[in-house]
């Protein structure tokens, strides 16, 4: 009699459990309904990106150099990085792509054999 008991007990409480689950579930759909119908709407097709009159952008493959940081004097205090200025960089003269060494992967860890 007592075991017949439990088993209804773990049965109810197993159904107030689901229930709870598909309550937090049914929530959530609706709380995220509200969400969405807060945002904006989506651009209409005249309002999307178009190209520039002349036409795409192409990428343009050059060699660029960094500037060379300043040397500090003999005896002289290092500059500090708040005392730089910012180190751009320029076109390089050579057209020269710069190469890895011959049987290197180019990459640390990248697989290959290394200089040797």
């Amino acid at each position: 009699m007592q075991l017949a008991a439990a088993s209804g007990l773990m049965g109810l409480l197993f159904f107030v459990i689901a229930v709870a689950v598909l309550a937090l579930l049914a929530g959530g759909f609706w709380m995220n309904s509200r969400e969405k119908y807060r945002e904006p709407p989506r651009p209409r097709p005249e309002e999307q990106p178009q190209l520039p009159p002349e036409g795409a952008v192409h990428e343009i493959r050059e060699n660029r150099e960094s500037q060379e940081v300043p040397v500090t004097p003999k005896g002289g205090r290092p500059l500090t990085p708040y005392e730089l200025s910012n180190l751009d960089s320029r076109p390089s003269d050579s057209k020269e792509r710069p190469r890895w060494s011959k049987g290197s992967s180019g990459s640390f860890g990248g697989g290959g054999l290394g200089a040797h």
